[in-house]
């Protein structure tokens, strides 16, 4: 009974990891870093994917971390894991030859065809700001099968377009990901602290495609930097239950690092 309870207090910062968290399907094979994406993983594996399998850069593969790791080359995820391989491992026998099945990615900027700019904010040659660059985000959003988007909305975040193209997204520089001859679908969902965001079929723009409660699309509109459109109708989505949040409160970030 306690599992089909809802939860009646939860965080923003819980309620998009719990939505990532079911975007998981028991037995994917999964490209995760650090952050809401990690707990996200943490938790479908603590819930409805127990057999899912956590791969991370740094090399570990089928980690089971009993921690949230502050970094990808923290202890924790090592230890119980299946394997620990090389970098160059990871992104070849497996990112770059399709067996990752799901990446997950954030940035700094997001544009309107899920483009990310880790990179530089402002002019490449003389920035604003200089950011910590692609790591492995670009092979991820290329060769991952499919690709979530975790990240907070607002307009300096969502621009229309991007100061630079560190990972590609559904189209770019005048030209589909087919066109680029890239293997991995792209961005298939971006799930933010408002509603989520889906590309169009046609277009591949992202448009908003489910709304959570309380908040109205004029307000979704107000913090991406382009016309947004929505698909009719809005859906709305299924809440955290209270095992879900007792499981990120309790074992998974007892010490709040990401979901205060």
């Amino acid at each position: 009974e306690a599992a089909k309870e809802a939860a009646t207090d939860y965080t923003l910062n819980e309620l998009m990891t719990v939505l990532a968290s079911r975007e998981i399907k028991d037995g994917a094979v999964v490209f995760v870093g650090i952050g809401l994406p990690n707990l996200a993983c943490n938790l479908a594996r603590n819930t409805h994917a127990p057999d899912m399998c956590l791969i991370y850069e740094s090399g570990a593969v089928g980690a089971v971390p009993d921690r949230v790791p502050p970094s990808i080359g923290d202890p924790a995820l090592v230890t119980g894991s299946l394997m620990v391989a090389s970098m160059q491992d990871i992104f070849q026998a497996m990112l770059q030859n399709g067996k990752i099945q799901v990446g997950f990615l954030g940035g700094a900027q997001i544009d309107r065809y899920g483009n990310i700019n880790t990179t530089v904010v402002g002019d490449y040659k003389k920035p604003k700001v200089r950011l910590p660059g692609a790591g492995g985000a670009c092979e991820i959003a290329i060769h991952a099968q499919r690709v979530l988007l975790v990240c907070k909305l607002d307009k300096r975040t969502f621009p229309e377009k991007v100061d630079f193209i560190t990972s590609p997204g559904s189209f770019s520089r005048g030209k589909s990901r087919k066109d680029w001859g890239m293997p991995g679908r792209g961005p298939v969902k971006c799930i933010t602290n408002m509603g989520i965001l889906e590309p169009d079929e046609k277009t591949g723009e992202f448009v908003l495609t489910a709304i959570y409660p309380g908040v109205t699309f004029d307000q979704v509109k107000a913090n991406v930097g382009w016309p947004l459109k929505a698909r009719e109708p809005l859906r709305s989505v299924d809440l955290p239950m209270a095992h879900e949040i007792k499981l990120l409160r309790e074992k998974l970030d007892p010490k709040r690092l990401h979901i205060k």
